[in-house]
């Protein structure tokens, strides 16, 4: 019998036979799985004998967050107390200033603002922004104007007024988680 001129190529084609078999197989399950997926679009039936005809959605839950200012004022806890009083979060503040004004001239530029809101509050955006706080728009950012603007906050956060601040206090608690589908801010076309 003569050879097969055709033969060294089929044992080539059954040498990939298995990764095309997985391949293939990989491509199915994931082309099946995406109906399924859509289907759970987070909402449950109407039990019989209700008065809607359709199924209903579910409220996202609640989330906390925590404000990167929030976690720089719970590290001002100088006692370990759970609590942080006035008193502590300007120390804290005064602290924090005189770890970038290294030159002790009492300002900080809005660069030096910025690399300390990096080590302190963990970006470089984080607000306070520096336009906030320089009250006297000189460009320049005073330890007074800081405290100041750390006044102002901690008096937002005190939600009981009663002059300390507490962890529950720092949590900030959202009714609906940020990523909203992207319902919001799309402009029409």
């Amino acid at each position: 019998m003569p050879p097969n001129r055709f033969l060294p190529a089929i044992r080539r084609g059954f040498a990939l036979a298995p990764w095309i078999f997985v391949l293939a197989s990989a491509l199915v399950a994931i082309g099946l799985s995406g109906p399924a997926a859509a289907q759970n679009d987070n909402r449950v039936p109407v039990p019989l004998g209700s008065k809607k005809g359709g199924p209903v959605s579910i409220a996202a839950p609640p989330i906390l967050v925590v404000e990167p200012v929030a976690m720089m004022i719970a590290a001002f806890d100088a006692d370990g107390d759970g609590r942080v009083t006035p008193d502590e979060m300007r120390k804290g503040v005064a602290k924090s200033f005189a770890a970038i004004d290294t030159a002790n001239t009492g300002k900080l530029g809005y660069i030096a603002f910025s690399d300390w809101a990096q080590k302190w509050l963990g970006d470089p955006n984080a607000l306070p922004g520096a336009y906030e706080t320089d009250a006297d728009s000189d460009n320049q950012i005073t330890l007074a104007e800081l405290q100041a603007k750390f006044d102002q906050i901690f008096t937002r956060l005190d939600k009981d007024k009663d002059g300390v601040l507490t962890r529950t206090e720092l949590l900030t608690i959202r009714a609906f988680p940020m990523g909203d589908g992207g319902k919001r801010g799309k402009r029409g076309g």
